[in-house]
């Protein structure tokens, strides 16, 4: 089949279009129903939006390939940054193998007494008032100051990174390239890691940064150090993973509960429920809906070949509500029984702090049952925050009774 005759009329998918961004399911549900294989000829990209096909692509790395990056507007080229999430096994294997040993089960449980106390610490101070913003008072300061933690990153500056991150994924309206702002935001952050670097190799510590100036890896030229910039790069990706998709989670929290009151009573009313609400929240509503890639050669899905070269837009967004792997999956369902889902992406690239992004939800979410059972959201108050990949808020007025 053509790439003409999978042009679909009446379905427009763009992950740049505001409007449609505030809630893409109807044209997502589309796709999954009438053209699994969209093409999109404005942006000349392909998007997968079935289950099965999601959950193949993300295993076949040789295909579908994440050496453009993973946003749409960097697709068409070659990533230069020697980053882990910009490679294909074998080169990505080797370096995930370093940085998987700080995310490993004792470690992350290591961080659940420090996290309890910042969510008493941030969540405390609002009771018995009115309100507050669940996000900007709480939900994105929390994950900035977890992942500063396991870094090394100074107390005081932790929060820089979420505004810098903030600032660089933002995109106006029909932006396809980061403007000034994201650019200046993207200099910053890597001249002030450079500078944490420089300070671990005089002065080492007992923290992730120090690790991976130390961490050797086998290449073929033999055993080596890390380089400076696979170093800041690391650490550039461990902080804009950690932070701005827990902050998305805890801001799709707070609003999703708030229009299911049924369900959050249900988990004020039973808190074993948390865990498994935190993994129906991922389903729901994915922070990171959307992940690019790129095709390394010619590949049949659905009765569509992609082409080589292809830009291809894999939509664990829609994935999570396809029912051919959920029933009723409209429904937001704090008892449902997910066997999986494909919000931290799978194979390969799997998210390494899935299982501290889980452990920042659950606690989060537990803390504020306990104080604040029942909340009230104006919708007119909300802020989305627009990105070709994330989806979430960056403001949520909650109301207390």
């Amino acid at each position: 089949m053509s790439i003409e005759s999978v042009e679909t009329g009446s379905i427009y998918y763009d992950p740049y279009d505001y409007e449609i961004d505030r809630d893409p399911h109807p044209v997502w549900r589309r796709m999954r129903e009438e053209a699994p294989v969209y093409w999109n000829e404005r942006y000349e990209f392909f998007a997968l939006s079935r289950f099965q096909d999601v959950w193949d692509a993300y295993h076949d790395t040789a295909t579908f390939s994440s050496s453009h990056g993973v946003e749409l507007e960097r697709l068409d080229r070659p990533v230069e940054q020697p980053m882990m999430i910009f490679m294909d096994p074998p080169e990505h294997d080797r370096l995930r193998a370093l940085v998987s040993k700080a995310f490993t089960p004792g470690r992350v449980r290591r961080l659940e007494e420090s996290i309890t106390a910042l969510v008493d610490e941030y969540l405390d101070p609002f009771r018995g008032t009115s309100g507050f913003d669940f996000v900007r008072d709480f939900g994105a300061l929390l994950p900035p100051v977890v992942i500063g933690e396991l870094l090394g990153v100074p107390a005081a500056d932790r929060d820089l990174f979420r505004t810098w991150n903030d600032q660089l994924l933002h995109r106006e309206e029909g932006q396809t390239e980061p403007g000034e702002e994201a650019a200046e935001a993207g200099r910053a952050m890597f001249l002030y890691t450079l500078e944490m670097i420089a300070e671990r190799r005089r002065r080492p510590r007992e923290d992730l940064i120090t690790a991976l100036t130390r961490a050797e890896v086998q290449d073929a030229g033999g055993v080596r150090t890390l380089t400076e910039d696979e170093v800041v790069f690391f650490v550039l990706l461990l902080a804009g993973a950690g932070v701005e998709t827990v902050a998305r989670l805890l801001s799709w929290t707070a609003v999703v509960l708030a229009r299911n009151p049924d369900q959050r009573a249900l988990l004020a009313a039973d808190p074993s429920l948390v865990p498994g609400a935190i993994e129906e929240l991922l389903r729901f509503e994915a922070p990171s809906p959307v992940n690019g890639r790129w095709t390394t050669r010619p590949v049949e899905v659905q009765g569509v070949t992609i082409p080589a070269e292809s830009k291809v837009l894999l939509l664990n967004g829609s994935a999570n509500r396809d029912p051919r792997e959920f029933a009723d999956p409209d429904r937001f369902d704090v008892r449902r029984s997910i066997g999986r889902h494909i919000t931290f992406g799978f194979g390969a690239h799997f998210c390494l702090g899935a299982a501290l992004a889980r452990m920042e939800g659950r606690l989060a979410l537990a803390g504020t049952l306990r104080r604040f059972p029942v909340w009230e959201i104006d919708e007119s108050e909300l802020v989305p925050v627009h990105t070709s990949t994330v989806r979430g808020f960056s403001s949520v007025p909650v109301h207390l009774a």
